[in-house]
Formats: structure tokens, sequence, C-alpha cells
């Protein structure tokens, strides 16, 4: 939900209407806490969900033990976000990675103290998880309250984030939507993989494959911000030519790295899995596996960015129809067949996030070139006059 903010942060600062960039991240803020409840019930409940969906016991235990310490993550999670889509879109981008740096050394030692030393184990990786994303929020509450980059942004709290609520929403759970589904697809995959024969072995590798594959995708990611907060700040100041050229040139990053970034993959496949697994049997399955996720992590990049031009440009809706035609019109089916019919095990599974990853990329392609980007330009005006109660005076030139 906070991916709404890429939208009207990002327009709102091109526009030069600074003070709703504090209201909008309020807004965020206030609507992701009252979401993080029902979502914390759910985790908290972990163990009797996976068992109803017919996974091990043993594994469901696990994960439920370990869902319940995250829960205090989850809220800090939901504020760290509206935080860094609130700088981001100001392209103040090097603070917040001095703070995610000191969080990530800290978390080092958190992890080591909390897993081995408090005896915790996997529940004290979990409440690691919990303190370190606190840590960073309340890195960021401070750099957001004393930094003077931030004067014109964040002028306190104010009860215009009360407002248009319900108009927030219809730009928030598009954007929601548009990100789960995708998200819950890789999910997904792992639990049907505790479906198949031998589910230890195959939750393990499809476990390994999909934070493999997380880990990497943190890479096109950064670049789907990047395109994200240029082409909303090019459309909020209309400028449509320059959004247009941010897409271009993101794409043709995106495929770059997409290919760099497989071939590193497939070539340490053989010993990838030995950063997670002593087990042979799991080392060999993963060095199988690997270069299809090399071909996955490459159609990733390219639909992340092209995702993230997307929410730049307010699509969030068309992007959800998008998604969900993709990952379970088309993914999800192909992985089932291929898996469970074909017999083609936790590589069928794979094999069908491909297939949507394909289905997807190629769906917000075709949108971004048939995009009129001067139109899109006088949307975006159109919102931030509406957020501003119209009150702004934008100057578009087309």
């Amino acid at each position: 939900m906070a991916t709404a903010l890429d939208t009207l942060c990002g327009q709102s600062y091109g526009a030069k209407q600074y003070s709703m960039l504090g209201i909008h991240m309020q807004k965020a803020m206030l609507i992701l806490v009252i979401v993080s409840i029902p979502l914390a019930i759910i985790w908290i409940n972990t163990t009797p969900i996976l068992l109803f969906l017919g996974q091990d016991h043993d594994i469901s235990m696990a994960a439920g033990e370990y869902a319940c310490f995250m829960v205090p993550s989850l809220f800090a999670y939901g504020l760290l976000q509206c935080l860094v889509k609130f700088l981001q879109t100001q392209n103040i981008v090097f603070p917040m990675m001095i703070c995610s740096g000191i969080t990530t050394l800290l978390h080092i030692l958190i992890c080591w103290v909390m897993v081995f030393k408090s005896e915790l184990g996997f529940r004290g990786a979990a409440l690691g998880n919990s303190i370190s994303n606190w840590f960073n929020v309340m890195l960021l509450v401070l750099y957001v309250k004393l930094s003077p980059s931030c004067a014109k942004t964040w002028t306190g709290f104010s009860k215009e984030a009360f407002h248009n609520i319900f108009t927030f929403l219809r730009l928030a759970v598009p954007s929601a939507i548009m990100v789960c589904i995708e998200m819950w697809s890789f999910e997904m995959m792992v639990l049907l993989s505790g479906l198949l024969p031998n589910p230890k072995l195959q939750t393990s590798v499809l476990s390994i494959c999909h934070n493999t594959s997380y880990t990497v995708w943190m890479i096109p990611f950064g670049l789907s911000g990047a395109v994200s907060t240029r082409v909303s700040n090019e459309l909020g100041a209309g400028n449509p030519e320059a959004a247009r050229l941010a897409a271009n040139v993101v794409i043709v990053v995106a495929i770059c790295v997409g290919l760099s970034v497989g071939l590193i993959l497939i070539l340490i496949r053989n010993i990838w899995g030995h950063a997670y697994s002593n087990e042979v049997e799991v080392v060999k399955y993963v060095a199988v596996v690997m270069p299809l996720v090399a071909t996955s992590n490459f159609l990733d990049s390219l639909q992340c960015v092209l995702s993230g031009n997307a929410r730049g440009c307010g699509w969030q809706k068309l992007g959800a129809y998008i998604n969900l035609g993709s990952y379970y019109i088309v993914g999800i089916p192909c992985a089932v067949l291929l898996a469970f019919v074909h017999n083609v095990g936790g590589k069928g599974l794979w094999l069908g996030l491909i297939c949507a990853l394909a289905a997807q990329a190629t769906g917000l392609g075709i949108v971004t070139i048939r995009t009129n980007w001067e139109k899109a330009a006088q949307k975006a005006t159109e919102r931030v006059c509406h957020y501003a109660n119209g009150s702004c005076i934008v100057k578009l030139v087309l």
C-alpha cells in the first residue's frame, strides 16, 4: 500500500507542492498501522493456517513460531516503507543508504547475539529482524525531523492527514494488489512445493531459490524506485518527454543488469547451495534449478522497472489487472500442470513462474510503448491539484 506514495509524493514534489509530501506520508502511516493489526492476527495463526493447507506438521510449527516473533517487525516495516517513499521521491537517497548501512552492520551483531548467544535459534533471527527494522525507522524519523533537506516537505503533524482517506485508498489498494499478486505467487510456489513428494527437500530448495531470487531482485528494485521517482517528478512538473526518456533509459539498464546477474547465477550454481545447506542432495538440486532462477531474474528485472514506471504514472489499477492475469491465469496454472500433472517437480513450479513473468513483462511493455506521455502529464497535474484542494497552479508545457 505504501507504493501509492510513489505516485502521490513523486508527482506532488514535481509540482512543487512540497507540504503535501508530509501529509501523504502521515496518511499512509495511519492506514498502514491499522492494516497491520489484522495482518498480525493472521501471522499469529500461521501454524493452524499452514496445517489447514496440508503442509508438513514440523515445518508448520516452526514457521508459526517464526511468524509470531516477527509480528513487531510488521508494524516497523510499514512505517519504514512510508519514510523510504517520502525521502526517495525527493531524491534524498544517500542518507537512506547511510541509515541502511548502519542498520545492517548492527543487524549482524544483533543476529549473532539473538541466534547463538541467547540460544533462541530461528526465533532469535525473527526478533533480530524486528529490532533492526525499528532501529532503521528511528534513524529515518530523526533525519526527517532534524534535516534541513526535509524542512519544506515535513512541516509537522497535520489534521489534513485525515482528509481524503478514501481517495487515497483508491490508489493504495490497487497498489497493494499490484504488488501482492506478484509476491504471493512466489510464496505460493513454496507452499505448493510442500505438497510434492519429499516435501522437506522440495521446500528447502524452493525456499533457497526464492531467497536467492529475492536477494538479486533488490538490484532491479532499486532501479524501479529510481524510475518511479524520476517519472513521477517529471510528470508532476509537466515534462512528459523527460519522463519518457527516463523510462526508456531504465529499460536498457535493466536488460544489461538482468543479463549480467543471470550469468553470475549460472556460473555459481554448483557452489551456491553450500551457502544454505550441507546436505549434498539439496546442493545438487539447487544447482539444477539455478539456470531457471537466472532466467526468471532476467524477466523479473524487466518487469520490475516497468512496474516502477507504472507506479510513477499512477497506473496501479492497470498494473493489478496485468499482474492478476499473468500470475493467476498463466503462471500458477502452468506451474501446477508441470509440477503435478507432468511430474516435473520443483522445476515445474519455477517454470510456471517464468511463464508468469514473461506474460507480465509483455503486458507492461505494451502499455509502456503505447503510453501517451502528454496525457499522463496532464493526469498527474489534475491529481496533484485534487489533493491540494485545487489550490495549486502548475505550468504544463505540452
